[in-house]
C-alpha cells in the first residue's frame, strides 16, 4: 500500500500504542525498516539539536537510554553538553530518572532499542502516539534541509561514527532450558573471555554484582543501578556485548554493538557490510548457538 500511494514514510504501532515501527526509503527508493536504535538516534538528534537551536540548553538538560541501547545516543548528547543517563532495561527505569530529576533538571527525551521512545515529562512511559508525531516532524525537518531520513541517518553516522547493533535471542524451553540459561550466565560471569574476535576485553560490567571490573588496571568500580542479571563486555575496539536472560520468556538475549568510521554517504553500504561481518565474527568467537 505504501508503494502504491508513494508514501514518504510508514509508521505502525503495536495494539497498546507504546511501540512504533518505522519504514523509510533508501537511496534506491525501496522501503527499509529502521531498527530501534536507528529510530532513537534520529529522534534524539532532532530533539537535542532543536533544543540547542532554540537556546534551551542551559547545562541542566538530560536524555535517558537503557544499557543495551546504542552508545550513539550518548555521543549525540555529548556534542551538545547534555547529560546521558543509562538505566536497566525497562521504561519504568527511565520514568524513575524523570521523577528523581523533577525540578532539578530538564528531560529532553529517551528511548530503548525495543522501539519505545518518549519526549517530555508528562507520560513517563513509552508513547507511540507522541513518537509518531515526532518522527513525522523529524522527517519534515530533514526534508526542509534537502535530505531524506535515510540521508539524515547516514549523516549522523558520518558525524558521530557508524554504530551497528544486532540482537540474538536463543530459546531454551522447560526446566532443563532454564538450567542451561543459568549455566551460560554463570560460565560467562565466572570465566569471562580475555579476548573476543581478537580484541581485548577492557571492561566487564556485572550488574548482578553491581561492579565494573577493569581488566587492564584490575580496579573495581561500583555500578549505581539496581541489581540485575546482566553482563556487559566492552572491547578495546569499542565493541560492546551485553548478555541477559529474558524476564518473560525462556530465552537468553545477546546484544551486539560495533562501531567504525564512515567517511561519506557513498561508503555507507561498504562499511555496513564490514560491520555485519564483524558482528558475525564476534558471534562465532563466543561460540553462541
Amino acid at each position: 500500500k505504501a508503494k502504491e500511494v508513494d508514501a514518504y514514510i510508514v509508521m505502525a504501532t503495536d495494539p497498546y500504542a507504546d511501540r512504533v515501527g518505522i519504514a523509510i526509503k533508501d537511496k534506491h527508493n525501496d522501503f527499509i525498516l529502521l531498527n530501534g536504535n536507528q529510530a532513537a538516534a534520529l529522534l534524539i538528534n532532532y530533539l537535542v539539536s532543536q533544543w540547542n537551536a532554540a537556546g534551551k540548553i542551559k547545562g541542566k538538560e538530560y536524555i535517558v537510554k537503557t544499557i543495551v541501547t546504542s552508545e550513539l545516543l550518548k555521543d549525540i548528547a555529548d556534542k551538545y553538553q547534555v547529560e546521558c543517563y543509562d538505566v536497566l532495561t525497562g521504561f519504568k527505569y527511565i520514568a524513575d530518572i524523570i521523577k528523581n530529576k523533577e525540578g532539578k533538571m530538564k528531560f529532553i527525551g529517551g528511548g530503548e532499542e525495543s522501539y519505545g521512545y518518549l519526549a517530555g515529562e508528562f507520560v513517563r512511559d513509552k508513547d507511540a502516539v507522541m513518537s509518531c508525531a515526532l518522527i513525522a516532524e523529524t522527517a519534515a525537518w530533514a526534508k526542509e534541509n534537502g535530505k531524506t531520513l535515510y540521508e539524515e541517518l547516514i549523516d549522523i553516522y558520518i558525524e558521530f561514527g557508524f554504530y551497528k547493533e544486532k540482537l540474538i535471542s536463543i530459546v531454551k524451553k522447560g526446566k532443563s532450558g532454564a538450567e542451561e540459561i543459568q549455566k551460560m550466565m554463570s560460565d560467562f560471569r565466572n570465566n569471562p573471555p580475555e579476548t573476543i574476535n581478537g580484541s581485548n576485553v577492557m571492561l566487564i560490567h556485572d550488574f548482578e554484582k553491581q561492579k565494573t571490573f577493569d581488566q587492564i588496571s584490575h580496579l573495581r568500580y561500583e555500578i549505581n543501578l539496581p541489581k540485575s542479571n546482566v553482563l556487559q563486555f566492552v572491547l578495546k575496539d569499542g565493541s560492546k556485548i551485553s548478555i541477559r536472560p529474558s524476564g518473560t520468556e525462556p530465552k537468553i538475549k545477546f546484544y551486539f554493538g560495533v562501531k567504525d568510521q564512515l567517511g561519506s554517504r557513498e561508503d555507507f553500504e561498504k562499511v555496513n557490510t564490514l560491520l555485519d561481518k564483524k558482528i558475525e565474527n564476534i558471534i562465532q568467537s563466543l561460540g553462541i548457538k
